[in-house]
């Protein structure tokens, strides 16, 4: 289970190198976006992975965290 971040946390970290956050809504918002992508930066993450429920079909988005130098 991931380390809660204050009173969240990422859905699931696979072997310390992927984030995994689902949402199960109509559809997906830069909000959501703009969250997983805190989640990568906060647990020193580089490849995450957006997944939706919510909509007809499953949705998916692989993100990528490139810190700034």
């Amino acid at each position: 289970m991931p380390k809660p971040i204050g009173t969240r946390s990422a859905d699931f970290v696979v072997e310390g190198k992927v984030l995994i956050e689902m949402k199960a809504i109509s559809g997906i918002t830069d909000v959501h976006y703009a969250q997983s992508l805190n989640y990568l930066k906060i647990y020193k993450l580089e490849v995450g992975l957006l997944i939706n429920f919510g909509s007809k079909s499953l949705t998916f988005k692989r993100l990528v965290y490139t810190p700034k130098t």
